[in-house]
């Protein structure tokens, strides 16, 4: 089978994974959150082989290179980095309302990736800027990276919604999201995941660059708004460790950092800069 298709159908798996997820929260069935899980665990393995093949598909044209070269490349493998850390940090806490604030992150970034007439999934050559063993440890570091802060930004979410006045309210949904201290405490150990992988990312990136066009910082448009995001959340760290900021503050910086993210993946993409092979 083709790993287009395959991609396509895991598309579907991880929104019935959402739904399975919805329905354990509304009717407070675990039985919901088991299935779920079984769910999201097939939705990786048929992702993780659908990538695999992309890469073997790539050699098998002579053109062999890991699948993380444009936006749909990077768009399937994003979402596969989100269920990864999801599952990891769900098998870890015990916990599976995370996956439905999480899982629709996953399906969204693959269905734009795989139903978008503005995305080209072909298999393409790499541009010489890319031949670079750098790309991989690049890729990898980043995108690893901003998985942990969609997390966080799920968990942001959730401790919002369960510090509103509305989850007072005797409803299984909200009775079933964790206490906002628990919450807390994983926005803030996520983020440091998350922040430590985008410093190896902007650095691997800076090397890359220095090899590539001979400089290590050029302020190209992406470079530019990963430093804010980096900065971002390095405010929100500083604040945690060093002011004693807790609570909504965090949760709020942590949003505000993952739109930074997304703007840094997506929006810089239609800016003229040394990053725009990447539509």
């Amino acid at each position: 089978m083709d790993h287009s298709v395959i991609l396509s159908y895991i598309t579907f798996i991880y929104f019935i994974a959402f739904l399975f997820y919805l329905l354990m929260m509304v009717l407070g069935v675990q039985a919901f959150g088991r299935a779920a899980t079984i769910i999201t665990l097939i939705g990786l393995a048929g992702h993780s082989l659908g990538l695999i093949l992309r890469w073997i598909e790539s050699y098998q044209l002579g053109i062999g290179h890991a699948p993380l070269s444009n936006l749909y490349e990077s768009l399937i493998f994003f979402s596969w980095t989100i269920v990864l850390l999801y599952l990891i940090v769900e098998w870890r806490i015990r916990n599976r309302t995370i996956g439905t604030f999480v899982t629709p992150l996953a399906f969204l970034a693959l269905a734009y990736a795989s139903f978008s007439d503005n995305i080209n999934s072909g298999i393409q050559p790499l541009i010489p800027a890319l031949q670079s063993n750098w790309l991989t440890a690049h890729v990898i570091t980043c995108f690893f990276g901003y998985a942990a802060f969609a997390l966080a930004f799920g968990l942001s979410l959730m401790y919002i919604i369960k510090k509103s006045e509305i989850s007072k309210r005797d409803i299984i949904f909200f009775n079933l999201i964790p206490e906002t201290g628990i919450l807390e405490e994983l926005i803030y150990q996520i983020v440091v995941i998350g922040f430590l992988m985008l410093t190896l990312g902007i650095i691997t990136g800076s090397v890359w660059a220095h090899s590539a066009w001979g400089s290590y910082w050029s302020w190209d448009p992406k470079e530019t708004w990963s430093l804010i995001t980096w900065l971002v959340y390095a405010t929100l760290l500083h604040g945690r460790m060093i002011r004693g900021w807790r609570g909504k503050r965090l949760a709020l910086l942590s949003i505000i950092g993952f739109i930074c993210v997304l703007f840094t993946y997506f929006g810089v993409n239609y800016l003229a800069g040394l990053h725009s092979y990447a539509v």
